[in-house]
């Protein structure tokens, strides 16, 4: 799908904001991965398992979030928060360069930004907090000069596939074989400008 040079951004439900982490939010980074963990299609949208999370030391939390916090230029992590401080939701943005090997172990073609990471807890979906997630994630994308963005969805995902097509996303026809099943890439592509 080509979008347009400028495309119309979803307007952010009052009461939430979206930003980028902090490296000293590690804490907060680790809470919500291990919420997003229990929820009940977790094994299909992430590629550990709760146990696993839980069992990763402080050091691991601390690295990770410091690998994708505000001013990273390869990877990006942003939340919502709600007024009260909550954190709801969060999406990764990676930037996979030409020629690398994805976790998949495909080689990746082109410059593009990969998303990973996607949730958003129940009680705020349907409310255009997603959206809004997804545009300001695909806008940072964009301003680092990518290609195109992908992300992965199980098959049996039917709920993240429906959100992914009405942000924009289609279907590419990449298929690879994860743990639980046939994983198809979805991508959002646009015109050189």
């Amino acid at each position: 799908m080509k979008l347009p040079a400028r495309a119309e951004s979803p307007v952010l439900p009052e009461g939430y904001r979206i930003r980028s982490v902090r490296a000293e939010e590690w804490r907060e980074v680790r809470e919500l991965r291990l919420a997003a963990l229990r929820d009940p299609v977790a094994h299909l949208a992430f590629l550990e398992t709760y146990e696993e999370a839980a069992a990763r030391p402080d050091g691991f939390w601390k690295e990770r979030t410091e690998g994708a916090a505000e001013g990273v230029r390869e990877r990006r992590q942003f939340v919502v928060e709600s007024v009260a401080g909550e954190w709801v939701g969060t999406v990764t943005v990676l930037v996979e360069e030409a020629g690398v090997r994805d976790f998949f172990g495909g080689v990746v073609e082109r410059r593009q930004a990969h998303l990973v990471g996607v949730f958003l807890r129940d009680g705020h979906r349907g409310k255009g907090v997603g959206e809004a997630l997804f545009a300001v994630a695909v806008g940072w994308a964009r301003s680092a000069g990518v290609e195109r963005v992908r992300l992965f969805v199980n098959e049996g995902n039917g709920r993240a596939a429906a959100f992914y097509r009405r942000v924009g996303f289609v279907g590419s026809g990449v298929t690879v074989e994860g743990d639980e099943g046939r994983e198809l890439e979805y991508v959002l592509e646009w015109a050189q400008v």
